[in-house]
């Protein structure tokens, strides 16, 4: 963590670094959770970003790697989760090879029909960001 980093509280420190990795996450956690949950977006970016991303210890490019074997070892219900973790992943710094080993490797883990699924995935968001 930066010195700016630890003078920041961690909603702020999730803000900048969701910033980084999703610029578009507030905006789209808002309108779909707010009304049901309110507070939600700020406790997702403020625990997730800020205070577990935003961690000594790990950089952000292990840690999103981690993160994307970790859904694909839960499997299919995490698809979308594991997409947009992909990406983070991707801005993190991972090479596109990278993600897919350690997808592939979760097969050990979590089966082979989890890995095929995130394989799957990996594929989706590679394509579309190609486009």
């Amino acid at each position: 963590m930066t010195e700016t980093q630890s003078t920041l509280t961690p909603l702020e420190r999730g803000e900048e670094l969701s910033q980084r990795l999703n610029p578009d996450l507030r905006a789209a956690l808002e309108p779909r959770y707010e009304a049901l949950v309110p507070g939600f977006t700020d406790t997702l970016i403020e625990f997730a970003y800020g205070r577990l991303y935003a961690r000594d210890g790990l950089d952000l490019k292990t840690r999103q790697i981690a993160t994307v074997g970790a859904l694909t070892a839960l499997g299919g219900q995490t698809g979308p989760q594991l997409k947009i973790n992909i990406e983070h992943a991707l801005a993190a710094g991972a090479s596109e090879k990278e993600i897919t080993e350690v997808i592939f490797q979760m097969a050990v883990y979590g089966g082979m029909p989890a890995a095929i699924n995130g394989l799957n995935a990996a594929m989706e968001v590679f394509a579309a960001r190609a486009a």
